[in-house]
């Protein structure tokens, strides 16, 4: 929501809303009671920052975790025009029919919410903005640049097999997709627009870091990763894959290090990660299985629904026990704490080659008493 000020210089005035009446959502996603108004104070305008950035003491400090991140992603920079997609037609070409409509369903569906999280992520970059935290600040704008590239390099891989303007119909009918990326995340997002609190800051982190990019992109990502290593196929591809995911995994780092700042802050917090994600958690499974529905049980290249959820939910239980974790501890320590992106390191490495693990045992439930 843009609002002009009365004059430059002047406060934004503290404004009282009313929570969000979403037609079968009597509860605004969980988030809000019918009726609860809420006052919004927006400490971020023309003239008025939290002092200057840089040569603030948090400026300064280069140990934080979103500076690490920022530092990470600098140095694994990537240009998706350098990636070489000449083989990826002959690969394609070669592949049975059923086989070309699932991978063009599955990387349709990522390059779906990509460009959909990338449409809805100002409101977050703004509300990370009011708390003077500049490290963040940074990430997050290099997040947003590093999901316009997700986006062109995919519609580059769909551009070389000549389908550049067939994709809608791949996601045309799903229901579930179009729920949790047009309603769920982006409302939960531009909530942010008029509420900053750590509450909104966590339920948007939660669906978007974590359902999002986490459970259903990633997940995604590192099974056809791994078709496409196992088969020989699509190295092209394979690298843009790569990339993405590398960057991703510091996407959801740093989602998971947002929520245990506010859990270190205050405990209570640690029911509004738990809330959230059990509200969500459903919704996230049936968008699997729905992508995977039309093709039955014997899907190709011997994909499965079962296979991804088990790898889904092995991962949210260890991101939601990192969070647990930051409980009672000092928001300073955990501001320069790296566990969130060691453990990025660990499932990358975990979930690449399950062979001989079952996931599915390994899973932390979602209700356990961390």
């Amino acid at each position: 929501m843009i609002r002009k000020l009365a004059r430059a210089g002047q406060p934004w005035p503290a404004r009282t809303i009313p929570a969000p009446d979403r037609p079968g959502d009597p509860c605004g996603a969980g988030s809000r009671t019918p009726g609860v108004v809420m006052s919004v104070t927006r400490d971020i305008e023309p003239g008025h920052h939290h002092e200057l950035g840089g040569v603030t003491d948090t400026g300064r400090r280069p140990d934080t975790v979103p500076r690490k991140l920022f530092r990470d992603g600098n140095a694994n920079f990537w240009n998706p025009d350098d990636v070489d997609l000449t083989q990826d037609e002959a690969d394609f070409a070669a592949l049975t029919p059923e086989e070309r409509r699932l991978t063009c369903v599955l990387i349709a569906s990522l390059m779906a919410a990509g460009e959909s999280v990338l449409q809805d992520l100002q409101p977050l970059v703004a509300a990370i903005a009011t708390e003077g935290r500049p490290h963040d600040d940074a990430y997050l704008t290099q997040l947003v640049f590093e999901e316009a590239k997700h986006a062109q390099a995919l519609r580059a891989w769909f551009g070389a097999l000549g389908m550049g303007d067939d994709l809608p119909r791949f996601i045309a009918s799903r229901d579930r997709h179009r729920r949790i990326l047009l309603e769920e995340l982006s409302w939960t997002l531009y909530t942010l627009a008029d509420d900053h609190s750590p509450a909104a800051q966590i339920r948007a982190s939660v669906a978007h870091n974590h359902l999002v990019e986490g459970f259903f992109v990633l997940t995604c990502y590192t099974a056809w990763a791994r078709i496409c290593r196992n088969r020989g196929i699509f190295t092209g591809l394979q690298r843009i894959i790569g990339h993405i995911a590398t960057d991703e995994r510091r996407h959801v780092a740093w989602g998971t290090f947002t929520c245990r700042r506010h859990v270190a802050a205050d405990d209570t917090n640690w029911a509004i990660v738990t809330e959230r994600t059990q509200e969500l958690l459903p919704l996230a499974t049936d968008v699997l299985g729905e992508m995977l529905a039309p093709f039955g049980p014997g899907a190709p290249f011997e994909i499965s629904t079962q296979e991804l959820v088990g790898s889904a939910l092995y991962e949210v239980g260890r991101r939601l026990g990192s969070i647990a974790r930051a409980r009672g501890r000092r928001v300073e320590e955990v501001d320069r704490d790296h566990a969130p992106m060691r453990l990025e390191h660990e499932i990358a490495a975990y979930t690449a080659d399950p062979v001989g693990r079952d996931i599915r045992r390994t899973v932390v439930p979602i209700r356990h008493q961390l």
